[in-house]
Formats: C-alpha cells, sequence, structure tokens
C-alpha cells in the first residue's frame, strides 16, 4: 500500500531553508507531484518501506548565491519518521510507517475512519460562547473496537472551539464568542480515531482529518470609527471664507454589511466652521481676521443612521500666521531706529541705563513672532534683557562692565541693537543705534611722564637758573585736568617749581658750588583740584667749571736733589672733577734748560738720563754750589685752562751708597714715616728673636736642674797695647755756611786718630775673659775713660768689641780748606755710609748704654 503524505499536517511538513545574513529568502524548485526531488510539495511511499531508505531530495536554491542549507520541522506531539541531511537535501526514513494511511483530501482507505459530508465552509453569526455551530460525523469498516470513532481537535493556543469526542458536536468554547470585527474566518482541524486493533502482531489507533473553515458573519453591532484620527487643520492670513479645512473619515464598523453614516460638529466651531455631513469636509465660513482665537478645537460627531451608533473625534484647527511682518523698535512716539541717553562716566555695575525707553515688537503670530534680540558692540560692557522675546517686550540695558565705560577712551559709545526671528525661513530682521553720551568725573589722578628726572646744571649758573621741566598729565577735563606742581624734600631749599608749567629753577640767592656740594635729589608733587596727587623723584648734578687755579704750596719751593733721585712738587686744584683738576707740570725756564726732565703727571723733577756724577753737573755750569732755579707751571685740563708758577731751587749733591741701608735712608729721607716704620720693624725683629732664645735657654736650664751659682766677675783692663782703638770714618763732609753743601760725598780718608792721656780720653775696648753661661743680654758696654786717680779697689773690667755702623760727618769750615776732623769708627764687618744726623743719634746712644752698663757693672 502506498502512502500519500501532504506536508501540511503529518510532518506539518513544513520543509524550510536556513540563509546567512542575505537579503532575499532562498526558494525550492517546483518540479512537480511525481518528482523524486524538488519541494516535497506532495510524494507517494510504500508502508512496507525499510526504514534507512532514501525518500527525496530537497533542491532550492539563493537568489545571492549563497549555500543553503534544509531540514524538516514535525508538529508538536508527532513522531518523526525522517530525516534530512541538511547540506545535500536528501531525505531518509528513520522508523518504520504505521498502518496504511491515506491523507489526501479526505480520500481515504476502507480501513480508515472516513469523517463524511465534511462541509467546505461555514457561515456562522456572531454567537455566544457554548453555542453548538456543527456535527463532525465519521464511518469506520472496520469491526469491534477497530470501528469505534471519537473525535478531538488538533489543539492549538489560539482556537475558540471544542468538539464532543462522541457526538461530533463542534461548540464555541466557554468564555469565548465569536466576533466578525475581531476574527473573521476561523480554521479548525477534526481528528477522527478508532479504537484500535492488532497489525501485524501489533496493536495499532488509525485516525483520519478533516479541516473546516468557519466564517463568521458580522451582525450589526459596533458603531462607526474614524480612520487616519487625530485630525489637523490650519487657517492662514490669505484663506477665505468656503476654504476646505480639514476632512473627517469614518467607515461602520459592522464591516460584513456596513449601514449608512452622517458627519455633524457638536462644539467649538464657534459659528465660524461648517461640516459636510456626507463627506466629513470641514470648511470655513468667515475672513481669517474675524478670528479670536489662534487655536480651535472642533468637535465632529459621526452617527448609524439605521442603528444610531455613533462615534466622537476632534479636530484640531491652528491659525497660522503668514511671515510678513518683521521685528521693529518702538520709542516714545513710535517707530524709532535710534536711541540715545546722556550718562556720567563709570556707572555702577548692574545699573539700568533708564534714559532709553525701547519697545520691540513682531505683529506677526506664533512661531513667526519669536526673535532674539542682541547688542553689538565694545563686548561684555553692556548686555541686553531679555534676550528672547514673543511678539512684544520693553528693552532693557544693563551695564556689565564699568570700567570700559570711560569719558576718557570715548565722548560717547555707539551700540547695535539687533532683532533677528528665530525659526521662520525668512529670518526677518531689525536694527536700531544706540548711542551714549558720556559726561567726565575725576576719576583720574595726575601722573607724571617719568618716575625719576634727571638733570645737570653748571655750578656758576645764577640764580633764577631753569634745572629741568617735569610734566604729569590728568587726562580729565576741565578743572579736574588741571595740574598744580609742588616740591618736597630736605635737599629742596635751593630750588623752586613753577605751579603750573612744572619748571624746576635756583633760588635767586642760591649758589650753586660744585666742589661743596654736587648733588641733589628731592621729590617733586603733582596734585589736581580735588587733591587727587602722584609723586616723582628729581636727581640734580652740578657740574663742575673749571673755575680753580692749580696752587702750589709756596711760590718759592726748595728741594734737595741726590743724583739718581728724582724730587717732587705738587700742585693742587679745587676743582670737583675731572678733568679740570687733573694738573700737567712742564717746566717752563731753567738755566742751563737741559739739565732736567719733569713727569708730566706726578711732577717728579729728574737729571737728564746721561747726568750720573757730579763731575757732569759740575761741566756744564760754572757754579760750584751746583744750585739751581726753576719755574715749574702747573696747567689744568679744563677749558678754559688755568695756569699757575713756581720758583724751584733744587741742591745737587752726590753720594756713596756702600749699603743697603744707607741706600733706603738716602731714598726716605724726603717720607720720614717710612724711615721711622722700617726702624720700628728692625726693633720689633730684634726684640722676638731675644725673646726666643731666652726662654729656649730658661727651658735648658730648667730641663737640666742646674742650680747656676752666684760667680763674682772680674773685670781686668787690658794694658794699652793691647786696647783697639775706635775709628770712625766719616765719608760725608758738608759747609754750614753754603746749604749747597751739606751732602757732599767724598772718600773717607784712612787711618784713625788714638786719643790718649795727653790728648783727651782715648775710648778702646779689650776682650773679656770667658764667662760662664748665662742668659743673652744687650752686647756689653764699652769701657769708661780711665781717671788719671783710679781708687785701689777699682780692677779694670774687660771690655768687649761691639759692632757698630760706620759712618763719617765732615764739616767745612771753607770751600778751600783742607783740613777737618774726621772721627772714625772702624768695624770688622763694611762701611756703611750714612747722614750725618743719623750717626750723631747713634753715637749719643751708644754713649748712654756704655754708661748705663759701667754703673751696673760698679
Amino acid at each position: 500500500m502506498n502512502w500519500t503524505l501532504p506536508i501540511a499536517y503529518l510532518l506539518s511538513l513544513d520543509c524550510h531553508i536556513v540563509v546567512w545574513q542575505t537579503d532575499y529568502a532562498p526558494y525550492f524548485y517546483d518540479n512537480g507531484p511525481s518528482s523524486t526531488n524538488g519541494n516535497m510539495a506532495m510524494f507517494s511511499i510504500s508502508e512496507d518501506t525499510e526504514v534507512g531508505t532514501q525518500l527525496y531530495i530537497l533542491n532550492g536554491t539563493d537568489p545571492e548565491g549563497d549555500a543553503v542549507w534544509f531540514g524538516l520541522t514535525f508538529e508538536k506531539g508527532t513522531r518523526e519518521y525522517m530525516r534530512v541531511d541538511p547540506k545535500s537535501g536528501n531525505i531518509t526514513l528513520i522508523q518504520e510507517l504505521d498502518r496504511e494511511v491515506s491523507v489526501i483530501q479526505g480520500a481515504l482507505t476502507t480501513l480508515c475512519p472516513v469523517i463524511s459530508g465534511e462541509p467546505e465552509v461555514l457561515r456562522v453569526l456572531d454567537t455566544e460562547a457554548g453555542s453548538s455551530i456543527y456535527r463532525v460525523q465519521a464511518v469506520d469498516k472496520d469491526i469491534g473496537s477497530g470501528g469505534s470513532v471519537n473525535f478531538y481537535l488538533l489543539a492549538t493556543t489560539t482556537t475558540r472551539f471544542t468538539i464532543d469526542g462522541h457526538s461530533g458536536v463542534l461548540r464555541i468554547k466557554p468564555g469565548q464568542t465569536l466576533d466578525y470585527e475581531t476574527t473573521a474566518t476561523h480554521f479548525v482541524i477534526v481528528v477522527a480515531k478508532d479504537g484500535g486493533g492488532q497489525y501485524k502482531g501489533k496493536h495499532q489507533v488509525l485516525t483520519s482529518t478533516a479541516t473546516i473553515t468557519i466564517n463568521v458573519l458580522d451582525a450589526q453591532d459596533t458603531p462607526p470609527a474614524f480612520i487616519g484620527a487625530p485630525y489637523f487643520g490650519y487657517v492662514y492670513e490669505v484663506s477665505l471664507p468656503g476654504s476646505e479645512i480639514s476632512t473627517v473619515f469614518a467607515k461602520d464598523g459592522d464591516e460584513g454589511n456596513p449601514n449608512p453614516i452622517h458627519y455633524s460638529i457638536t462644539n467649538g466651531s464657534e459659528g465660524v466652521f461648517t461640516i459636510n455631513s456626507t463627506s466629513g469636509c470641514i470648511s470655513l465660513s468667515t475672513y481669517p481676521v474675524t478670528l479670536r482665537n489662534e487655536l480651535y478645537e472642533i468637535h465632529v460627531k459621526v452617527t448609524n443612521e439605521l442603528l444610531d451608533y455613533y462615534t466622537m473625534t476632534v479636530v484640531t484647527v491652528r491659525v497660522v500666521d503668514l511671515n510678513n511682518h518683521p521685528p521693529t523698535f518702538y520709542g516714545e512716539n513710535g517707530p524709532q531706529s535710534q536711541f540715545e541717553v546722556t550718562m556720567y562716566e563709570h556707572p555702577p555695575e548692574g545699573e539700568i541705563l533708564r534714559g532709553l525707553k525701547i519697545t520691540v515688537n513682531d505683529s506677526d503670530q506664533g512661531a513667526n513672532a519669536k526673535f532674539i534680540l542682541r547688542l553689538v558692540g565694545p563686548g561684555r560692557v553692556l548686555r541686553v534683557v531679555p534676550q528672547t522675546v514673543l511678539n512684544e517686550a520693553q528693552v532693557t540695558i544693563i551695564v556689565e562692565d564699568s570700567a570700559a565705560i570711560d569719558y576718557e577712551k570715548g565722548k560717547s559709545l555707539t551700540y547695535k541693537l539687533l532683532a533677528v526671528e528665530i525659526d521662520t525661513p525668512e529670518r526677518f530682521s531689525a536694527t536700531a543705534d544706540i548711542v551714549i553720551h558720556l559726561l567726565d568725573t575725576n576719576d583720574n589722578t595726575p601722573r607724571f611722564t617719568s618716575e625719576y628726572y634727571i638733570a645737570r646744571i653748571p655750578e656758576n649758573s645764577p640764580g633764577g637758573s631753569d634745572v629741568v621741566t617735569v610734566t604729569a598729565n590728568d587726562p580729565d577735563s576741565g578743572l579736574w585736568g588741571e595740574v598744580k606742581y609742588s616740591i618736597y624734600g630736605s635737599r629742596s631749599d635751593l630750588f623752586l617749581i613753577h605751579p603750573s608749567s612744572g619748571i624746576i629753577y635756583t633760588q635767586a640767592w642760591a649758589t650753586l658750588d660744585a666742589e661743596v656740594k654736587s648733588k641733589y635729589n628731592f621729590y617733586v608733587k603733582a596734585e589736581d583740584t580735588e587733591g587727587k596727587y602722584s609723586l616723582a623723584e628729581v636727581f640734580v648734578t652740578v657740574l663742575d667749571i673749571n673755575d680753580h687755579v692749580p696752587e702750589f704750596d709756596d711760590s718759592l719751593v726748595e728741594r734737595t736733589m741726590v743724583i739718581g733721585a728724582p724730587v717732587r712738587v705738587e700742585a693742587i686744584d679745587a676743582d670737583a672733577g675731572s678733568p679740570n683738576n687733573i694738573i700737567e707740570y712742564s717746566i717752563m725756564q731753567a738755566e742751563p734748560n737741559n739739565i732736567f726732565d719733569i713727569n708730566a703727571e706726578t711732577g717728579e723733577i729728574n737729571l737728564k738720563s746721561y747726568i750720573k756724577s757730579m763731575e757732569i753737573v759740575q761741566n756744564i755750569t760754572k757754579q760750584k754750589d751746583c744750585r739751581w732755579s726753576l719755574v715749574v707751571q702747573a696747567r689744568d685740563r679744563g677749558s678754559p685752562s688755568f695756569s699757575t708758577t713756581a720758583v724751584v731751587n733744587i741742591d745737587i749733591t752726590e753720594t756713596q751708597v756702600n749699603g743697603p741701608m744707607a741706600t733706603f735712608l738716602l731714598q726716605s729721607r724726603d717720607n720720614p714715616m717710612k724711615a721711622l716704620g722700617m726702624v720700628a720693624g728692625v726693633i720689633s725683629i730684634l726684640v722676638g728673636v731675644t725673646v726666643l732664645i731666652s726662654t729656649a735657654t730658661f727651658l735648658r736650664n730648667t730641663k737640666s736642674n742646674r742650680i747656676m751659682p752666684a760667680r763674682r766677675v772680674v773685670i781686668r783692663r787690658r794694658p794699652p797695647r793691647d786696647r783697639k782703638p775706635w775709628t770712625f770714618n766719616v765719608p760725608f763732609r758738608g759747609n754750614g755756611n753754603d746749604s749747597s753743601n751739606k751732602f757732599i760725598v767724598g772718600d773717607p780718608e784712612a787711618g784713625s786718630v788714638n786719643i790718649n792721656d795727653k790728648g783727651g780720653p782715648r775710648w778702646s775696648r779689650s776682650k773679656p775673659k770667658p764667662t760662664p753661661p748665662r742668659a743673652p743680654c744687650l752686647p756689653p758696654p764699652s769701657c769708661p775713660p780711665p781717671s788719671s786717680n783710679p781708687r785701689p779697689s777699682e780692677r779694670p773690667r774687660p771690655c768687649e768689641a761691639v759692632p757698630t755702623v760706620s759712618g763719617g760727618l765732615t764739616s767745612k769750615v771753607s770751600r778751600g780748606s783742607s783740613q777737618s776732623r774726621e772721627i772714625s769708627i772702624s768695624s770688622d764687618t763694611s762701611r756703611i755710609p750714612v747722614s750725618s744726623a743719623l750717626v750723631s743719634e747713634l753715637k749719643m746712644r751708644l754713649e748712654q748704654k756704655i754708661i748705663e752698663s759701667n754703673s751696673s757693672y760698679y
């Protein structure tokens, strides 16, 4: 027996194709009912077909050319007899088929229950719950339990029906109703099932199905309904009476058998709108200018003429203004394009410019009358309120930056007040000029052009001379801008300032002298009429004028020159600064004039470089006293230049320098402090050495614990033949009557003068006997001169040789005299020529120490 399987219910047979991310669905090939491949719309198989047999090949394609996948879906609760390969589409039997069943449009085999009298369509009126609508009948030719038939419906979640299993009566489920307006057609699948029986040794139950189509007939129970609600209409300024505003549309709720409907306005038209009762067209019945409202809500009613069913809706009509009016600014007397106000500068921030009375208006309506206000000009100085306007507003301008409203920066401010529509395509706009005239206030302090002023004035300027002009500016106008000057400071006594011009000048009695005071500083004050002021500092420098002549200490200058050493003259210029006090020296007159040179800067006078001895000097002049008079000029470098002269008398002498000490003393003769410092230094060194030696000796004796016994020192005198005479070599010769010969250097004569008892005291020293070691002390004094009658108890004491400085002192009685007294002091070391004054002082100190030593011994 062959099985003919409809796809609709055994398999469900919903064969489908799975497609990944495509724009168009795939589809099956329809190759007809006898084909073994295609869409499996209908095919037949034998009931004894073995499990695993290939039954059919699904075949389809995708419009985009993508790969397709195949699958089978079975109704819930049914057995799955087949399986499909998702790639190839091969359908294979996987379970043995049950008894022979035919499901082709109710054409049953003789062994299956058959539903008889199956209608194609049932027509049912709107019926209440539980009502019976149809009876299903079935016949099974089997006998016994296999011939008994029961009925049931294939369950669906949305079914509104139920069936009696024995009688086959089809009813509406409790709680459910049939409503044409909700669902007009229902499909019910009825299953007839036998009681079952044995077949091939197995128990099986056979079924048959039938589909019943139920069409619900519409009953007159539904009011009309508006289509396309809500409704809106618009009235324009140019609309005329009779213009169509909007149209409403409605249908009778019983669409299966609709009744005639008509429209009417129940409320909201205020007599200016009408409606066509058949077409639903709403029209304007008057001119737009007579409309009082911008918005109308018209209530429209649609009614079923037969059953008096009705429905209400609202039509919103907006009176639309055409944007044909730009914003306009108004003043107190009508439209105005310029507004002016006068006010003081620097008003408080947040203050309203009350002198401006501005109104802005747009005669359009709604969005066409909405615009913004902007103030165009110097930023963040003024602000306009409000910034957004609908129809009309009073314009207010507020101060934001008080400092920017400054009379000195500008006597007036000009702004543009701009109004621009926001939401209109035309973007109409209007402008107005805002002119603010400012009045000045005293808001500025006088300011000097500089924080300090530097001035210079010559010292010989007469009283009342101008020094410098100071300037201060006050940008305020009128009296507030007038500046008064004054002067302050402890150093301003010599100066005055003009109160209006700022000219600083000297007092009439003032005398400026750079040598007395050359720097002045003080303060000047600039003040306005209300006392606002500022200060500046003035520095005045008194310029030195060459008003002093260089001056020597004396018009006649005496100098003594040793050959090889310069002498110096000096002049002083009392002027305060250079070059007026810079002096240049020159020799104006000398006889002869080839003997001396002078340093132009220092005033040092030197012999010419070729003059190195007195013989050369004496060869130049016949004067034997070597004394010259020079006229030396001292000239400053000022303009004009001043000069002065002095007569310089120079004594030239020559000396032999036989040692560094003598050289130093000669060089320091014009600077006694230098020589005194040198002597003090030598004495300090000697004292230090003595202290060191004494300390070392004391430490040595203390360490050896030696106690020095008191010894008596016996002094013996040497015989006259053993005494060594003192020899004074006097290299200096001089004549007291002639100052030019005070320091004549000559060769000392050799020899010594022995002064014996007949000729005077003889000074001699003998070697002392060795004495025990003792601490160092001053050199022993020389022996005193022998007495003609010595006492018996006196014994001659030993005399030690004392190192001395050799020097010679010669005093000439006359220029041609060859006899002179010479006192020679001999030494074992060297002969150092020194001045006679130094030798006399040393001799005096030596004699004093000898006397002190003798008194200590005796």
